[in-house]
């Protein structure tokens, strides 16, 4: 984990017994650093790439016992800010290697306000180990006019939940 001290990773909060995120239970890590800047956005204090907290191994080792603190296996969700921009790809990728070595079981989903068509292009070696370890992505930027509150992990309606592993 020496590799924490390499970059400058920041993340904005994280949820440990998170309901409303995804189906079940999940420990939710929001990023922290945004370039989309989505009017409307339900989390603007995440836009910042210098706010929010450090990001330290106690940091990562929160995650991961979190993940199946009581022997309640729960979800990984990644949001933000955005987890797939170039600032941080390197800590999304590194927290689902980490969560995935100790429990392989568990289920990943990423929201990120790039399309998976937008990611597709990218050469961005952390982004391609994302998608193929993730189990869900929901894409796509906010849209305010777009708005819809009955959408499952949703905020808007031209945004997608895509099943990854269908995608392989």
């Amino acid at each position: 984990r020496t590799a924490c001290k390499a970059f400058s990773m920041r993340y904005s909060g994280i949820e440990l017994n998170d309901i409303t995120a995804a189906p079940g239970l999940s420990v939710t890590v929001f990023l922290q650093g945004c370039p989309h800047h989505c009017p409307g956005c339900h989390n603007p204090t995440t836009w910042d790439f210098e706010g929010g907290k450090e990001f330290t191994p106690e940091t990562m080792d929160m995650i991961v016992n979190g993940i199946n603190a009581q022997n309640i296996l729960r979800n990984l969700c990644i949001m933000g800010g955005e987890p797939l921009a170039p600032q941080n790809s390197f800590l999304t990728d590194m927290i689902i290697k980490e969560v995935k070595d100790r429990y392989p079981e568990v289920k990943i989903y990423v929201w990120s306000g790039y399309t998976y068509e937008e990611l597709q292009l990218l050469c961005d070696s952390h982004i391609k180990h994302i998608l193929e370890q993730s189990d869900y992505l929901i894409d796509g930027r906010y849209i305010e006019e777009l708005r819809d509150i009955t959408l499952e992990m949703r905020g808007s309606s031209n945004q997608r939940i895509i099943d990854l592993k269908e995608k392989i």
